[in-house]
């Protein structure tokens, strides 16, 4: 318990021990000033702690639901968490992801563009904007059959690897989308200014940088680059 004793000095008790001298402080701004600064160094777990600690297990429930594919569900848990804490960028990140990941692509660029300017600046927002863009410039495609017929008939058809790496990340189908785009950059790492390399950094980030998949990736893409 956190106490202000006065006799007739003024001082602060942090668990039964001295822990400032708060005479000095003449004025109640003074006093709550000396008094803030004190509590940023104690043990105290805050409302703002206590909620961090509560939400962090549930994002990553999220997070795993999202990434095994199963988006309705992610959805549902991050529209619960939303509730809680409408402004928490993890939250929000995966909400976002969530949207775009079930094809509600406007509903998610509305709630980017709502977003307060100090939380729209987090990277795990940004995580959320690379995903947004990710799927504008890849729409779904319903068939994949004549886009893999297209490359099989002519491998060296960029654009055709290119157009079905893109349907394949579409479709979640991340591995099989990075072999594409790593498959033009091999060949032409040049090709439409760099197309494919760009793609697979942008489908990095929305996986997340810290991912086992993306290090194994980028281990590929340093390969083909610096090898």
């Amino acid at each position: 318990q956190f106490q202000i004793r006065s006799i007739p000095t003024v001082y602060a008790m942090f668990q039964g021990q001295l822990v400032a001298d708060l005479t000095s402080a003449r004025t109640e701004s003074a006093l709550r000033t000396t008094i803030d600064q004190l509590l940023r160094q104690l043990p105290i777990e805050g409302e703002a702690q206590a909620q961090e600690a509560e939400l962090e297990p549930l994002i990553a429930m999220g997070e795993q639901v999202l990434g095994e594919g199963d988006v309705e569900r992610a959805l549902s848990i991050f529209d619960q968490l939303f509730e809680m804490a409408p402004e928490h960028p993890g939250v929000l990140s995966g909400r976002v992801r969530a949207l775009i990941a079930a094809g509600a692509q406007e509903e998610a660029e509305a709630a980017l563009a709502a977003l307060p300017e100090d939380v729209a600046k987090r990277p795990e927002i940004e995580r959320a904007r690379a995903a947004l863009a990710l799927a504008q410039s890849a729409p779904a495609v319903d068939d994949l059959a004549p886009l893999e017929a297209a490359v099989a008939a002519n491998p060296d058809d960029l654009q055709a690897q290119f157009d079905l790496a893109n349907a394949q990340m579409a479709a979640g189908n991340r591995d099989a989308a990075a072999d594409g785009f790593l498959a033009i950059t091999a060949k032409d790492r040049e090709w439409n200014e760099g197309a494919a390399r760009q793609q697979l950094l942008k489908l990095f980030e929305v996986v997340g940088l810290e991912d086992p998949w993306v290090s194994a990736q980028r281990r590929r893409l340093s390969a083909i680059l610096f090898g």
